[in-house]
């Protein structure tokens, strides 16, 4: 199993509705695909019509459970989608209690690599949404994963935000001492503002080779997408935004060695 870490310590760049989107695209290629909401928010949960907080269990019970969740007990949390071949993994907002009530315990950090291990067989891909904050919930997320993509929107404060996450990743890479592989997507991009052409460039010049060459443009049909609680590639599969993710996909996987 792939697992992708959807990362970022600003909000509102991307994460959830390039998640979604992968996701969702993986899916129709014909994989087996886990959607984890590691976000108290619980924004990827929502989308796709699920009340968290009137589920018997969630990632939240991943973490209470800790080194004695069984695999019985992880599938007793996943919840089917709408498409073939899509579950999520719900969030609750229980989990903004997590860094107060087990932050402090040992070997919180392998956690959620630990229960995706359990179900590795069922899925192809894992696609973890995580929260803007670094905690124990982001710190379990970079740890399951074998790559990090950071939505960034291609505006100069999002690109403040960028510089921290790249600082977590050197400090994280320290203290783990591994080689978080990454790839910086830009998002929301509006051609006809030069506030994006500007932001766009100085991504290039900062971070070079770790930014996908292209970009991920403003589309309306991801809002209305979310409105019909489906996957834009499901919603509007002609869409120029879709056609973005599904070129940015192709991308991906060919980095990862998987045709």
């Amino acid at each position: 199993m792939i697992v992708w870490a959807l990362a970022n310590q600003k909000g509102g760049v991307g994460k959830t509705t390039s998640t979604v989107t992968l996701g969702g695209l993986l899916a129709q290629r014909g994989h087996r695909v886990l959607l984890v909401d590691t976000d108290p928010h619980a924004s990827l949960t929502y989308y796709f019509g699920i009340d968290s907080e009137e589920l018997d269990n969630s990632v939240f019970d991943l973490f209470v459970q800790g080194k004695n969740l069984q695999k019985e007990q992880l599938c007793q949390s996943l919840c089917p989608s709408s498409i073939d071949g899509l579950d999520i993994l719900p969030a609750t907002m229980a989990l903004a209690t997590l860094d107060r009530r087990l932050g402090n315990q040992g070997g919180m950090g392998l956690i959620l690599k630990n229960a995706l291990n359990l179900v590795a067989d069922e899925y192809d891909y894992a696609l973890i949404d995580c929260p803007p904050v670094l905690g124990v919930l982001m710190v379990n997320a970079l740890a399951a994963c074998q790559r990090i993509l950071i939505p960034v929107q291609t505006e100069f404060l999002a690109l403040k935000g960028l510089d921290r996450m790249m600082r977590t990743l050197k400090l994280m890479a320290r203290s783990q001492k591994r080689d978080y592989q990454h790839t910086i997507i830009p998002t929301m991009f509006d051609k006809r503002t030069k506030a994006s052409l500007e932001a766009y460039k100085e991504l290039k010049t900062l971070y070079k080779d770790k930014v996908w060459s292209s970009v991920i443009p403003i589309d309306t049909k991801f809002r209305n997408a979310s409105y019909e609680q489906l996957p834009p590639s499901v919603y509007a599969p002609k869409s120029r935004g879709v056609f973005s993710y599904n070129t940015l996909l192709t991308y991906l996987m060919q980095l990862d060695g998987v045709e």
